[in-house]
């Protein structure tokens, strides 16, 4: 059977193209948009159209959903599947997720309850996975003095979010006494929400008039594409004060547990306030394992817009065979054992006690 693969460069294209092969498919690609990061929802109808006129496919397939490429298929009559590895994925507010030929997978349970009753039969959850020849191939193959290199006690793997935050970008009333109230107001729900694990209630907590005042005040806010649900809330809490949050909460736990143990942080935002070691930004495929294997302990902090799905980065380390210290995530008792497969906690005081028993338990972390 033939597949059609719409790439955009996702690291996870080519461990997805390997798998299918694996299971015999054959496996075609479009590839212009890695190449071309400005490209045109027309441009893209073009290339996959003129793919499937020359040749019958048995599905499509694309990293995270592409409306236009939901409504090509659907014109064509040909499946197409869509795995969602990132969160939000705006485009899921589009009318096209309602076609009949799409199979729309996504990770994270909560965007699934919230996405699946507007196509129902044709949405679904699937975790997210690794792949672990890979890692074992780059770890066996590297010197143990090239592994050495990314030997730490405790390290972590990722942005600081302080590059990309978009809530900095956010407009508030002219009223300065109106707009500190509403920046007040905010800053004090993000910090509620830095400190829930496993819930992201933000949503439910801002009301539609500050939405409202907010994004009135904001002439760049989020725009929904035509023929979208238009949800400026849900843009608002996971474009925005999302982002936000995650920045809190790695400033803020990195802080705690730099100022006690040894820690290196591997990123390109800037670090300079932190008590760690900064090495800067690892090679995703060549790197990243070694860090993951040679490490003592691991960190992943989840992002707070993944609201209850296992990130990648989960399966990515115990992929490596690293030990992982990771936040409560609602969905991660339900596929790993806490305790046996992953330790996790639900509180600052609860990491930093983890930390410190299992620096000093060797056994345990094997």
């Amino acid at each position: 059977m033939n597949i059609l693969i719409y790439r955009y460069g996702s690291i996870c294209e080519p461990d997805i193209i390997e798998a299918f092969e694996e299971l015999g498919f054959s496996v075609d690609s479009v590839t212009e948009e890695i190449y071309d990061k400005r490209i045109t929802a027309e441009k893209q109808l073009a290339l996959v159209h003129e793919a499937l006129t020359k040749r019958d496919y048995h599905f499509v397939f694309t990293i995270n959903f592409f409306p236009v490429i939901s409504e090509v298929c659907n014109i064509c009559h040909v499946p197409y599947l869509s795995l969602i590895v990132d969160s939000p994925v705006m485009e899921l507010y589009s009318e096209s997720i309602r076609n009949p030929y799409n199979r729309i997978f996504l990770f994270d349970m909560a965007l699934y309850n919230e996405f699946a009753p507007c196509n129902p039969g044709c949405i679904f959850h699937l975790p997210l996975a690794t792949n672990v020849k890979r890692w074992d191939d780059v770890i066996s193959h590297t010197s143990v003095s090239e592994r050495a290199r990314f030997s730490s006690e405790i390290s972590f793997v990722g942005s600081l979010y302080t590059e990309k935050c978009p809530y900095y970008h956010l407009g508030f009333p002219s009223d300065q006494s109106r707009a500190d109230y509403l920046r007040g107001y905010l800053e004090g729900q993000m910090r509620a929400q830095e400190k829930v694990y496993g819930y992201f209630f933000l949503e439910e907590t801002i009301s539609d008039s500050i939405v409202s005042e907010i994004v009135s005040a904001s002439p760049n806010f989020y725009r929904f594409p035509e023929k979208s649900r238009r949800n400026d809330k849900a843009a608002l809490c996971q474009l925005y004060l999302g982002p936000r949050v995650t920045e809190m909460e790695r400033y803020d736990l990195l802080t705690a547990l730099g100022k006690r143990y040894p820690v290196t942080l591997y990123t390109e935002s800037d670090a300079s306030s932190l008590p760690v070691c900064t090495r800067g930004r690892v090679q995703t495929l060549t790197e990243m394992p070694l860090v993951f294997h040679e490490s003592d302990i691991n960190l992943n902090l989840t992002a707070k817009s993944i609201r209850s799905g296992i990130p990648l980065r989960v399966w990515d380390v115990l992929g490596c065979h690293g030990f992982l210290i990771c936040n409560y995530q609602a969905e991660i008792p339900e596929y790993l054992t806490p305790g046996e497969d992953i330790i996790l906690y639900s509180s600052e005081e609860e990491l930093l006690e983890l930390t410190a028993y299992y620096r000093k338990h060797p056994a345990k972390r094997r």
